[in-house]
């Protein structure tokens, strides 16, 4: 089995006591705190030399979670509060102007704040922040929208790092809400084809586990992010992973690394170093 922590001290982020409301979505350096000539240098040298001082079964990672910018559901959420989005609109598809089930894209802010996201990591490529060598995404179409403003057809794409993997589990917590509710990989591919984007294996063709009567528990949101991170830990070589979400699963890595939950605004990215011990039962 494999335990899971976050390491703090990098990232203005990492605090157990940060407040995404009041770091922003897209704070200077990405939240890094060491402003230092040279800091991303540094801040990559600092996690080699942490795992190759690392005890056999402790392996350390960088995560760069992508929110998706804003999309139509967040408008209509917004426009009739959380209560009433939760109890009644959500289950609903429209309400006559906005339409927001299934799998709502992004709006025209929801784009900006992407292209934001995109500007931002290259603003910070010129200080040789670590790339992603890995990417991961949510099938809905928010996110893969997201990670398309950000990363395709720039130079913030590595050669390795390509094409982003395409994972069920990070799809945003299921069930009840129509915006939720995905399309089928048919559809997904023809809106977002290889190479660019490929599926895990065994990728169902249909949307099999969202219920319209039942929405998933919290508890297994955690799950789900603790099955990612087995899956990234046990099978990549590679050190710095983008993930590109939704506030549900991100904030069920948080709970799957014993943190509490963190309010990442739309088109955010919150970099994190994450510990992983693994030991025998």
């Amino acid at each position: 089995m494999a335990k899971y922590e976050v390491v703090t001290g990098f990232f203005a982020q990492d605090a157990p006591s940060a407040d995404g409301t009041i770091i922003g979505a897209l704070p200077r350096r990405l939240g890094l705190l060491d402003d230092s000539e040279g800091h991303w240098k540094l801040f990559t040298e600092c996690i080699e030399a942490l795992n190759a001082a690392a005890p056999r079964g402790t392996r350390y990672k960088v995560f760069f979670f992508v929110r998706h910018g804003q999309g139509h559901h967040n408008v209509a959420e917004a426009k009739y509060g959380t209560k009433c989005w939760d109890e009644d609109w959500s289950k609903r598809f429209t309400d006559g102007e906005i339409v927001w089930g299934p799998d709502p894209d992004l709006t025209d802010t929801g784009i900006t704040q992407a292209q934001d996201a995109r500007r931002t990591w290259e603003e910070e490529l010129a200080h040789e922040i670590p790339l992603p060598q890995k990417h991961y995404a949510s099938p809905l179409q928010r996110a893969l929208r997201t990670w398309q403003e950000i990363f395709l057809d720039n130079k913030l794409l590595l050669g390795d790092a390509y094409p982003v993997t395409i994972l069920e589990n990070l799809r945003e917590e299921y069930g009840e809400h129509t915006c939720d509710l995905r399309y089928p990989r048919a559809t997904i591919a023809q809106n977002f084809p290889p190479p660019a984007y490929v599926f895990e294996d065994g990728f169902s063709e249909e949307d099999i586990i969202w219920q319209a009567d039942e929405r998933e528990t919290r508890l297994h949101v955690q799950e789900r992010a603790h099955t990612v991170l087995d899956r990234i830990f046990g099978q990549d070589k590679e050190t710095f992973i983008c993930i590109t979400a939704h506030s549900g699963i991100i904030n069920g890595f948080l709970a799957a690394m014993g943190r509490p939950r963190y309010p990442l605004p739309t088109g955010g990215i919150l970099p994190l170093v994450v510990k992983s011990d693994t030991y025998d039962i």
